[in-house]
């Protein structure tokens, strides 16, 4: 059954339906053959950027949809439950946005952010390198100022979208301070020099590219230089604190599809002349699946009304993403139990949707990450 929602006015319930719609017609339909062929889906980004859905919480001056996160990561959610490797496109999409619509001047602003958000564009962040994940001052890919560019060397790694972004938030060192000469530019994805290697070869989200990205001798503009020099690794933790967000609603829209799923498989599925989802044993483990997804989307929903009322959210999204991506690995394990042989085959969805859930504890900050991030805010 669809989740139930209070949404805080009727343009959000009237966005939530088209979101529903796009998602049930256009996006599962697809979603497991692309995923068993290992096939990005483009196209499918080009149809919701131009449904308006890639610029939903960014202003509308600049062609977004202003909507508050609360509505946004709603929105997210559905159609993550209905093709995990877009709804975390998505989430990419809008998290590479970040930097550019909230530290870049008016004129950046009003420059770029057009076309960032009319639809036709899809971004990439560029933050973690082989030896800097969750240690990201650590990073060593380097821009070195010559005259009026930056000629930026290294390689990122984990990168989704690389290779077919449109542009990257990228974070590279300026100066040899540690955190505090990391710095943030807006790269174009065509840039010479800027190459992707091959995909990574991953247990889930296989049709999301993940891969390399590599710098030899990019020349960047001076003026592609997001906030100050040294400003990149705060710009970073900032966008985080949204992606993680933005994760969370993903993870929560996972877990939905797969808590549906095994409802749907146990009310058809009979055992000794009965429905197994009247075995007390069963209805009990689904009632645990029920509350695990409720109980997530409320923490995600509480932490995106803080971030929407301008009060600080930093603990509250590092325990979203933590309690959501847990809820969801558990979600789907249980799934797969539910429908016994059967979820661990192909022929039923449930089985991807584990393998999906695996990642989610990992990306944005593993969630012993945000268990540092938790612990650090409480001793303030």
């Amino acid at each position: 059954m669809p989740a139930e929602r209070l949404l805080p006015t009727t343009e959000a319930e009237d966005l939530l339906d088209l979101v529903r719609e796009i998602a049930r017609a256009e996006l599962a339909p697809h979603a497991a053959a692309a995923e068993e062929d290992a096939r990005f889906p483009r196209e499918t980004f080009r149809l919701l950027g131009k449904s308006g859905l890639l610029g939903l919480p960014y202003p509308e001056r600049f062609g977004g949809g202003e909507q508050p996160y609360e509505v946004y990561l709603q929105a997210l959610e559905e159609v993550a439950g209905a093709w995990m490797s877009v709804g975390v496109g998505l989430s990419v999409h809008v998290m590479s946005t970040y930097a550019l619509a909230t530290f870049g001047t008016e004129e950046q602003q009003e420059r770029w952010l057009p076309d960032v958000l009319g639809g036709d564009l899809l971004g990439g962040y560029a933050l973690s390198e082989a030896h800097a994940g969750s240690d990201a001052g650590a990073l060593s890919t380097r821009a070195k100022r010559e005259g009026d560019k930056y000629v930026v060397n290294g390689t990122k790694a984990w990168i989704t979208h690389a290779g077919v972004a449109d542009f990257y938030t990228l974070m590279a060192r300026t100066a040899d301070t540690g955190g505090r000469g990391v710095s943030c530019f807006l790269a174009p994805g065509a840039a010479d020099g800027l190459s992707a290697a091959s995909p990574e070869r991953k247990m889930g989200l296989t049709g999301s590219i993940t891969a390399q990205l590599r710098f030899e001798d990019v020349a960047l503009d001076a003026d592609r230089l997001i906030g100050a020099e040294g400003d990149g690794l705060k710009i970073a933790l900032s966008a985080l604190d949204s992606g993680r967000l933005g994760i969370s609603a993903c993870a929560v829209g996972l877990a939905q599809a797969a808590l549906d799923e095994a409802v749907a498989y146990a009310k058809q599925r009979t055992q000794f002349g009965r429905a197994i989802i009247d075995f007390q044993g069963l209805e009990f483990l689904l009632a645990d699946m029920a509350a695990a997804v409720e109980s997530a989307r409320a923490t995600y929903l509480a932490a995106a009304r803080r971030r929407d009322r301008g009060l600080p959210f930093t603990r509250q999204a590092a325990i979203a993403k933590l309690v959501c991506t847990d809820a969801a690995m558990k979600v789907t394990t249980d799934a797969v139990q539910v429908l016994g042989g059967a979820g661990y085959t192909r022929d039923f969805p449930v089985e991807r949707y584990m393998r999906e859930a695996k990642v989610l504890q990992i990306f944005e900050g593993t969630n012993q990450i945000q268990r540092l991030v938790i612990g650090r805010e409480l001793r303030r």
